[in-house]
């Protein structure tokens, strides 16, 4: 039996911060290490022009950021596949076929969609792309035979929605061509690290986050501005561990945990001042963060390189895609001439 299939990736709408590597790069890495898998990573594109049309030249730029991200924190093109979406035409063609199995209600009931029309406030000018990204989303699984799909638990709509493809495709052509997926999921703790200032969301607009390209002094300044509990007003005031940042990301990045708990004990207590925390954590950022800096410098340094990976990785991407588009093609009698 062969090795199974992960296939994972991210919207290069700019780059990529320490929510992304404790939610799902860390994983990756860990997953292509083991040797158990084979790996698949894409930048989704064209699932981020869906609602940055009107934006190409921020995607393009986003492409190489992430891409050295991706090499900064230990995915090794040697082990995985890295690749560009809109490279790789098969899948759009594959999307094609699929939405003749799927409904405009079933599509309007996919509650992941629905929340993110809302967010985005389109109201009745939601894009028909952003409208059909499932649809897109599951060529992209399927193309490559993926068993396993990491995504955050709000995704697990699409995955399922992924998964009621492939069955009605499968018994709609009477074939076994495409396989169902499984979602994997991180740990709540880690699968959607807030803002500094306390927001439940991390996001470049809102500038609440701490970027695995921030220098030393940057995610200096940014610790040190977290909030924590605003009516810890004197150090030898009891202060609130719960909703307080500077405890919340040392226990997702902290490795001591017996020396994280006396500090919770004594901030509630009183006798504690939010500086040295904050201190405290500001070291075990530079910890975890300088090896990555280090790297992601030298791979800026050769940035022609990082290019050639991410061609090489998509040629690859495509003769595999294309390899299920024929199967696909076939099952559906679509192969008219020898």
């Amino acid at each position: 039996m062969g090795q199974s299939i992960i296939l994972t990736g991210d919207r290069p709408t700019g780059k990529l911060h320490i929510g992304h590597y404790v939610g799902s790069l860390k994983n990756r890495v860990s997953m292509q290490n083991a040797g158990e898998h084979q790996l698949f990573v894409f930048l989704a594109d064209q699932q981020a022009l869906t609602d940055h049309a009107k934006e190409p030249e921020k995607i393009r730029e986003s492409i190489t950021e992430v891409a050295l991200d991706y090499l900064a924190v230990g995915l090794d093109p040697k082990k995985a596949t890295i690749f560009i979406q809109s490279q790789i035409p098969e899948l759009s063609e594959l999307a094609m076929y699929y939405m003749n199995l799927v409904s405009v209600a079933r599509l309007k009931r996919n509650p992941t969609v629905k929340t993110e029309i809302a967010q985005k406030d389109f109201g009745e000018s939601v894009p028909v792309g952003f409208f059909v990204y499932p649809i897109a989303q599951a060529a992209d699984i399927t193309a490559f035979k993926a068993n396993y799909v990491p995504v955050g638990a709000d995704q697990a709509p699409m995955i399922e929605q992924t998964r009621e493809i492939v069955r009605s495709f499968n018994h709609t052509y009477q074939t076994d061509v495409l396989v169902e997926p499984e979602g994997i999921y991180p740990d709540e703790m880690s699968a959607r690290l807030p803002g500094i200032d306390g927001n439940a969301k991390m996001s470049k607009s809102m500038n609440n986050g701490i970027y695995l390209s921030d220098d030393a002094d940057t995610v200096q300044k940014k610790v040190m501005s977290m909030y924590t509990d605003p009516n810890h007003l004197r150090v030898e005031d009891p202060g609130q561990v719960e909703g307080n940042m500077v405890f919340y990301y040392l226990d997702v990045f902290g490795k001591d945990k017996q020396k994280i708990a006396e500090l919770k004990a004594q901030y509630s207590k009183g006798g504690l001042g939010d500086v040295k925390v904050k201190r405290y954590l500001n070291d075990v950022l530079q910890a975890e963060l300088e090896p990555i800096r280090k790297r992601r410098l030298e791979y800026a340094n050769n940035i022609d390189a990082v290019h050639q990976m991410l061609q090489e990785g998509s040629n690859h991407a495509r003769e595999v895609a294309a390899a299920t588009l024929d199967q696909v093609k076939q099952a559906m009698g679509l192969h008219y001439f020898n």
